[in-house]
Parts: structure tokens; C-alpha cells; sequence
């Protein structure tokens, strides 16, 4: 418990306040934050408890801390968790950050984070519990009772007593007496010194180095096992340590791509958050071990990023192995099944890294893959959920009765529940031709292989043993044809078409138009290129592109489309750059006629009028609010006025910004941040405004907004783009099984829509699946169509 004094510092309860005597509780012995960094001994920052009374001190669900001396109102508390107990009178050590400064390593540490403390000024804080402080100033954070003790140093606003500890620098820790006094005063209690870093073993520097090789002959294993190097968390206690022959026997070997190869320690710990199999990663050279091998590898232990936003890979790096013996029994595989994988996700931390967090294999699912990385992992007679790709990838499911979809995928449906029965599927099999295998497909029999991890998907299996493909014989949709009396208007991502790409590819897409679309009466087309795609010299025209996709169209059966689109400004409108990528009408003349306002340009607005004759645009076709920045370095929506069976409809065809720079949901930092999600909003709120003003002048007014928004369905892009009940998501009238148009990483998800107007009350509306679910695909979306019957709807 803590109190505040009259003069603002911490007291606690279970402490003589103002005494030199000993605590009797834990306390913050030691810190140093100059760890790696320039005129550094030592190569890691630390944090040293103390516990001076005669009884264990339980640290279990506590965590140490860390603040910025001057915290801005960005800055957040740094967590990380602590497991076991300080023995009375012993010291226990927590690892930081680590720089590539310093040659001496740190004893093995008692608990391991990543947090790059500052060498000069900053604030430790000991806690009850894991959730991050959130107090910045010494008052505030004098009255969480949640911590247990507190230093600030250097020039630290947050400490306590008169002021914070002083002297620290790369070269100097701050550290208590030996007594452990704690006056509650970071000035008095701490003085500046050399660092003296002490485990709960009462290991040093050099008595109990983790990166020792425990002596004996070359063919002898060195002191440190493979789950000494994982740990409990996801980052590895020994990162940038040299580790001594450390025993496995070879599991898998990549002899393409990232070379190296996977060892397996046969002989495990007890503890199920420490992995047993570790990545020897061998640079440029090939391995020269093979599976079955029993080796002894030295190297240095490092953390690999795919990505910015990424979880790690613990690898051996730099390694030299000695092959004591081979053709050896491989350790057995961990099961992957619906009663192994947790049904919780992934911890969080809100938004920060949940690296320092102790694992939790038995509570979310990422936090047992992590457990296994690198080890051998098996599963049998999966669903494929998601297609193969040109990369040889291919997505199951492990939890067959998961979120399943109509056709056989998982379907995503909410931000808070994602898939956790999904697992990519590689192969390390060279000389095999990857399976062709589309979604509802099957790995029949056994698959088998390391777990690794990668930036495109996170967790996956990198087979050494590959099922055998069943095709479960899914087929390409056909949606039916539109009544005479239905209007039939469809949205397709064509997936940058111009003019330069192949015949087969215009005659494939065209086929999904005519065949099994079955000729819409409007098409809006998004990802229509310019007529020399990604050729950078100003051209911005698409008629080459479009007059062959509808030279194909109509070579397929199809009607013989016109189209009207709006040049783009060369380049402001993103996608591929010197593509110009742009959305576009086609229209069948002899079903339903364009009304043509012209005028319209890259930059000029169109908007809605009042007419002797009714409601109409200033511009047909036309551009929302061009110049908006909603619209920046993305493409802007399309308006076009129609007329079917002398009834008037509006479209306004759409392609939002995309997804790109959003952290994965597979991430270190949890929650993820979906940056782009706020340009999205700002544009679905555009296009909300102006349906608005179509309504204002004319209640009745049939509208239809589609394309692809780039979100779900349950996202706040549609939640801002249908406010006030002005438009209707007609992907939530279908059965949840059947709400999806894409499928990314395993997830069957929504990104393209149909909306309608109010006004639009009889209507019959279907997303065709051709693309998404197959591993040959024309596009990487699948179209949707919506049927109209404007009488019934005038009845209404």
C-alpha cells in the first residue's frame, strides 16, 4: 500500500518511512540504462530487486517498469512481467534492452525484457501487476496503490522524496547500500557507481554467464539449453550473447531463401512457455547439416524482425556446428488441433508491446504458437481456408467448426474474435511441386514441420512432411440473370487492368462479366489502369484498356458495353505509380441509358441540383469533392445519373485508401493500430454527405454506392458511411456464413460493398464467388451484384 506525505513523497505502509533500518518488503536495488551503449562494459540494461527481509518475497504477476524521466503526453509505461521469488537477502535480476556496445554479458537474468531504458534519466517503478501505470507526475503516481517501490534518476519528474537519484550515465548504475535502506528519498537512497549486476544465484559478470560454455572437450554440451535461450517470453534472455555448443538434433532445413536450419533439444524442460527448438540462421551459406543430425551450435543469439510491426524470430546467427552423430530419432511432434489451440487470440497491451509478457499458452493462441517456435508441430486432415498462392503457401484451418463459411473458408467477422484455428502451411520440400488447392479443399493425412514465423501471416508451418491434397471440387458461382424489369448493377475489382496485360487475363475478367455476372446492366469497374499501366509518362487516357476488356466482354456472350470515366491528374490518384488507376461505368445502351452532363474533370465537384425537370447532377459523370484531402494520394469517387424504364438512379462507384501501414493482427503491438482506417472514415463521411444531399433534394432518390471500401463490414468506414440510416450494407442481409468477397491470410472477409438509398426497397442481391476462394484466380476480389426492381420499389 502506498500513501502520499505531507510533502508529496512515497510512503509505504509495510516500511518505516524516513528509516535506515532494512525493508522488509522487495525493493529497487539497482538500475542502469547505458547497457550496449558507447564506453559501455556492460552489453544489456538492467533492473536489480533486493529483498532484505528474512521471508520470500512472491513476485508472481508483478512487473517491473519503465517511464522517461520527462514524459510527453504520448509517453507510456514500458512493462515487464517478472515470474518466481526473491529469496531473503538475495537479489534477482531483470535484462533490458541490449545495445552493440559493451562485451560483457549479464549473468543469466531472473526475468528478460526489451525495454531501451535511457542511460541518463528515467523512472523504475516495481508493481503489483501487469497492466501498465498511467500516472506521470510523482503525486499521481503516489497514489497508485499498485506500486511497491519507485526510482527516478537523473533529472526524473516522476521519483521519490526531495529528488531523484543521481550520476547515472553509460558507464554508471545507481544502486542502494548493501543494508537496502529505503527512506523514500531516490537522492538519499541511491548513490552512482560502477554497475554490479547480481542474480537470484548470486551470479556476476563472468561466475554465471549465460553465454558460457561450461568447460569440458569441443564434443561436450556447453552450460545453456535451447529453452534457456527462448524463455518465458517472447523475447530471448540471451539476445545479443554468444551461446557455446548448445545441443539439438536437425529438424528442418531451408536451403532457399532465409538459409538455415531448425534443432530441437529431445530432452525438454518442464516448463510449457519455454520453446525447445531454435532457428540457426546461416546467412548466405548453405546448411551442410541434414535432418537427424545430433549437433552442438555456437553462435550469437539474436531477435530477427520481418517487419517494423512484427513479432520476432529468435535465431542463432553467425553459427559454427559439430555433427556428433546422425540419422537420430526426431523429437516428437506437438499436436495442432481444437483442443490445443486456445480460443482466446493474443494477449494485449494497449497498443504497446506484449514482448516482455510472460506467455500464456493455455489462454490465447498466438501465446502457444510462440511457446512452440521452431519446434516440430504435426496436424492431420485440415481444411484449406485459404488458397495457394505463386509464393507455394496455402492457409488451413486446425478448428474445422471455427467461424466456417458456406464454401469451406473462415470467416472473419469482428476485430475482437479473430480465427485462431488458422495456420500457414509452407513447404520445405524443394523438389515437389507445391498443391494447387483452392478453399474447402483438404490436407488429407498428416502434415508435419518446424513453426515459424513470418511477417506475411504470422505463424506457420514449414512442412517437411506435406498432406496429400483432396479436391473437394469447389466451383466458380454463376448468379442468375436480371429479369426485364430488374436493374442490374454490379461492382468488380479488376486488379490494375490496362492495356499492356494479356489477352487471357482480359478474357478471364471479361468472362466474369458476361458469364457469371451475367451481363449487368451497369458494371462499375475499379482498378482500370491507363493504356500503358505502369509506365510513367503522363499518359492518364484508358480507352485502349477499355475497349479491349469490352471487346472480350462481348467476344464472351456479353452485351456491347459504352463507358464513361473521369481522367485522373497524373499520379494523385495512388495504386501503381504510372498507372492511374481510376473506377469506371460500363453500360449496357440498350437496357439503360447514361445521362450525360458534361464538364466534369480530375478536379472539379459534382453536386446536386434542382430541376424544372427534378433532381439532377452538375455533372454526369462526376467527381465527389475532388480536392478534398480525404481523396489524397487515393482515388476519388465516380457519380453517374441513369435512366432504366424511365426511372432515374444514381451510382457513385468507390475505391477507398487501402489497408496498407496498418499493424497486423499478428503483431508485437496489441491492440493493432489501423492508421488508415482514419482517411478511410474522412472518406466514407464524403460520400455520406453527399447521399445526404441527394436525399435533402429528393427523399426518394434511388441510389446505389458500391466498389471496393477496403473494410468490413463491421468497421468504422461502413458505420460512418451509412450514419444516419441514409444507406443500406446489403452484405449484412445475407446469412453471416455468406458475408465475405475477399480471402486474406486464411480470413474469408468484406471489402467490397453495395449500399442503397432508402428509396431502394425491392431488391434481390449476391456476392458471385470466382476469384478469392481459388488458387488460379482472374482477380483477387470477387464481384457482387444487385438486382432492382424499380416498380415494386415505386409501389412501396
Amino acid at each position: 500500500m502506498v500513501s502520499v506525505g505531507a510533502a508529496g513523497a512515497f510512503a509505504f505502509t509495510a516500511l518505516p518511512t524516513a528509516s535506515a533500518t532494512p525493508s522488509a518488503s522487495a525493493v529497487i536495488a539497482e538500475v542502469y540504462g547505458g547497457g550496449g551503449n558507447s564506453g559501455a562494459t556492460l552489453t544489456r540494461d538492467f533492473v536489480e530487486l533486493g529483498n532484505a527481509g528474512s521471508t520470500a518475497y512472491d513476485l508472481s504477476g508483478y512487473s517491473v517498469q519503465y517511464l522517461p524521466g520527462t514524459p510527453s503526453s504520448g509517453s507510456t509505461w514500458q512493462v515487464t512481467a517478472l515470474t518466481g521469488a526473491i529469496a531473503p537477502g538475495a537479489r534477482y535480476l531483470v535484462g533490458e534492452g541490449t545495445g552493440s556496445g559493451g562485451i560483457t554479458a549479464l549473468p543469466t537474468t531472473d526475468a528478460t525484457g526489451s525495454i531501451a531504458m535511457s542511460a541518463t534519466s528515467g523512472t523504475i517503478a516495481l508493481v503489483s501487476g501487469t497492466t501498465a501505470l498511467t500516472c506521470k507526475t510523482a503525486a499521481d503516481c503516489a497514489a497508485d496503490t499498485r506500486i511497491v517501490d519507485l526510482t527516478g534518476y537523473g533529472t526524473a519528474v516522476v521519483r521519490e522524496g526531495s529528488g531523484p537519484a543521481t550520476g547515472a550515465s553509460n558507464t554508471a548504475a545507481v544502486a542502494r547500500a548493501d543494508s537496502l535502506a529505503d527512506t523514500d528519498d531516490n537522492a538519499a537512497d541511491f548513490t552512482a557507481g560502477t554497475p554490479t549486476p547480481v542474480n537470484s544465484a548470486g551470479q556476476t559478470p563472468g561466475s554465471g554467464d549465460g553465454g558460457g560454455d561450461g568447460g569440458g572437450s569441443p564434443t561436450d554440451p556447453g552450460t545453456v539449453r535451447v529453452h534457456d535461450i527462448q524463455g518465458t517470453t517472447r523475447l530471448s534472455p540471451y539476445s545479443g550473447q554468444t551461446v557455446t555448443r548448445v545441443p539439438g538434433i536437425v529438424t528442418g532445413v531451408r536451403s532457399s531463401g532465409s538459409l538455415g536450419y531448425w534443432i530441437q533439444d529431445p530432452t525438454p524442460d518442464t516448463d510449457p512457455r519455454t520453446s525447445e527448438a531454435v532457428f540457426v540462421y546461416t546467412g548466405s551459406t548453405k546448411p551442410t547439416v541434414a535432418v537427424g543430425d545430433s549437433v552442438l551450435v555456437t553462435g550469437k543469439v539474436s531477435e530477427y524482425y520481418p517487419s517494423s510491426t512484427s513479432q520476432s524470430n529468435t535465431e542463432i546467427t553467425g553459427p559454427t556446428a559439430t555433427v556428433l552423430s546422425s540419422g537420430n530419432a526426431l523429437p516428437d511432434a506437438v499436436t495442432l488441433d481444437a483442443d490445443s489451440v486456445p480460443d482466446a487470440y493474443i494477449p494485449t497491451a494497449s497498443g504497446g508491446s506484449i514482448e516482455s509478457l510472460a506467455l500464456q499458452p493455455t489462454v490465447y493462441a498466438q501465446d502457444f504458437f510462440e511457446s512452440l517456435e521452431g519446434m516440430r508441430v504435426t496436424f492431420a486432415d485440415a481444411r484449406v481456408v485459404g488458397a495457394s498462392d505463386a509464393y507455394g503457401e496455402l492457409w488451413v484451418t486446425v478448428k474445422p467448426d471455427e467461424n466456417a463459411t458456406a464454401r469451406g473458408g473462415t470467416l472473419y467477422s469482428s476485430y475482437d474474435q479473430p480465427n485462431t484455428g488458422r495456420i500457414e502451411v509452407m513447404s520445405l520440400d524443394t523438389t515437389s511441386t507445391f498443391p494447387a488447392a483452392n478453399v474447402g479443399d483438404e490436407l488429407s493425412g498428416t502434415t508435419t514441420g518446424p513453426l515459424d514465423y513470418s511477417t506475411y501471416g504470422g505463424y506457420n508451418v514449414q512442412a517437411t512432411q506435406l498432406g496429400t491434397l483432396v479436391d473437394n471440387g469447389l466451383k466458380q458461382e454463376v448468379t442468375r440473370r436480371q429479369k426485364k424489369d430488374e436493374l442490374a448493377v454490379a461492382t468488380y475489382n479488376v486488379e490494375n487492368l490496362d492495356a499492356l496485360d494479356t489477352q487471357e487475363k482480359f478474357d478471364r475478367l471479361a468472362e466474369g462479366v458476361a458469364v457469371n455476372l451475367n451481363s449487368p446492366d451497369i458494371v462499375a469497374l475499379e482498378e482500370i489502369q491507363d493504356d500503358n499501366g505502369a509506365t510513367n509518362d503522363g499518359t492518364v487516357t484508358a480507352e485502349g484498356t477499355l475497349k479491349r476488356f469490352t471487346d472480350a466482354v462481348r467476344a464472351a456472350g456479353g452485351p456491347a458495353y459504352k463507358w464513361r470515366y473521369i481522367s485522373p491528374t497524373n499520379d494523385q490518384d495512388g495504386g501503381e505509380p504510372g498507372g492511374n488507376i481510376r473506377q469506371v461505368f460500363l453500360f449496357n445502351p440498350k437496357r439503360v441509358a447514361f445521362t450525360d452532363h458534361p464538364g466534369g474533370d480530375a478536379t472539379t465537384a459534382t453536386s446536386v441540383v434542382k430541376t424544372r425537370k427534378g433532381v439532377e447532377l452538375t455533372y454526369s459523370p462526376g467527381r465527389i469533392d475532388p480536392t478534398n484531402a480525404a481523396w489524397e494520394d487515393s482515388r476519388k469517387p465516380l457519380v453517374g445519373e441513369f435512366t432504366f424504364q424511365g426511372e432515374q438512379v444514381f451510382v457513385i462507384a468507390n475505391h477507398f485508401i487501402s489497408k496498407g501501414g496498418d499493424q497486423p493482427i499478428h503483431g508485437r503491438y496489441q491492440p493493432p493500430a489501423r492508421s488508415s482506417e482514419t482517411q478511410r472514415a474522412a472518406q466514407a463521411a464524403e460520400v455520406n454527405t453527399f447521399v445526404k444531399s441527394l436525399l435533402a433534394a429528393d427523399k426518394n432518390a434511388k441510389a446505389v454506392v458500391l466498389g471496393d471500401l477496403n473494410d468490413y463490414e463491421f468497421s468504422q468506414t461502413v458505420t460512418t458511411l451509412t450514419a444516419d440510416k441514409v444507406l443500406t450494407p446489403l452484405i449484412t442481409t445475407l446469412p453471416a456464413a455468406e458475408r465475405y468477397t475477399y480471402v486474406y491470410d486464411g480470413n474469408s472477409q468484406t471489402l467490397d460493398h453495395i449500399l442503397t438509398s432508402p428509396a431502394v426497397t425491392s431488391f434481390n442481391y449476391d456476392v458471385v464467388h470466382i476469384n478469392a476462394e481459388f488458387a488460379d484466380q482472374a482477380s483477387d476480389h470477387d464481384p457482387q451484384i444487385v438486382r432492382i426492381d424499380l416498380a415494386k420499389c415505386r409501389r412501396h
